[in-house]
């Protein structure tokens, strides 16, 4: 991207869960190969503890996140445990836990007003104490890392704030892997930062499509052909 546009220079940089990586690549903080060895080791310990500890996670559109903290505390019992993984827009957010208590969870959200209950196919609790078997290993991957200074300010996952130190930057990255990827928050506070132009550089126009739904006043643009770098104007 900058090799075409050598003249642009992000004001922040920012991914969803393991868009995370992408984003310390964007500011220079970790360089594209060792992103791709950390979100292949990623990928590998997330699978096993998935093995270990069955799970699921499903979409919830037209609840708000009070009532679906409230719904995932009274589905959760004992170890099997569910709870909000990705808060991705108002109206749009995952759940994600063990088996049982995500069926708990998904007939509660429809119980108290849910307009669809979408599961997904996957079988692992991503953004879940499921996770935990894979903590540690990741742990020490990231502290492995060669993780650097970024070059413009990185908006964490976790923290929906701007990483200031490299120990923050382990620190988000690391938790995010049992914690809520809180992507409203993080558009808001770019939004309150005087952030009006996102750019998406991947497949799809996925995150272009929450941020339209946080705020539709903005400028998005998606980067995932090269056509699509011919077109781009900014």
């Amino acid at each position: 991207f900058q090799e075409r546009f050598p003249g642009f220079q992000p004001t922040f940089t920012a991914g969803h869960s393991m868009g995370e990586l992408s984003a310390l690549v964007a500011a220079k903080s970790l360089p594209f190969d060792e992103a791709l060895k950390l979100a292949r080791r990623r990928g590998e310990l997330m699978k096993e503890a998935g093995d270990r500890s069955p799970g699921g996670m499903a979409a919830i559109l037209g609840l708000d996140i009070p009532t679906l903290d409230a719904v995932c505390a009274q589905a959760s019992s004992g170890d099997e445990i569910v709870q909000v993984a990705n808060d991705n827009c108002p109206g749009q957010v995952v759940i994600s836990g063990a088996k049982s208590a995500l069926e708990r969870a998904m007939m509660l959200a429809g119980e108290a007003g849910a307009k669809k209950v979408v599961p997904l196919p996957i079988s692992i609790a991503a953004h879940s104490p499921l996770m935990a078997h894979a903590q540690e290993g990741f742990n020490q991957a990231v502290e492995n890392a060669p993780i650097q200074a970024a070059a413009v300010p990185i908006i964490g996952n976790v923290s929906a704030a701007p990483l200031h130190s490299l120990a923050e930057i382990r620190a988000d990255l690391q938790a995010q892997l049992r914690s809520r990827v809180r992507w409203t928050e993080t558009i808001q506070y770019l939004l309150a930062q005087g952030i009006d132009t996102f750019v998406e550089i991947g497949n799809g126009e996925v995150l272009c499509g929450l941020v339209k739904r946080i705020e539709r006043k903005t400028q998005r643009f998606s980067l995932g052909t090269p056509e699509d770098f011919e077109k781009l104007n900014i």
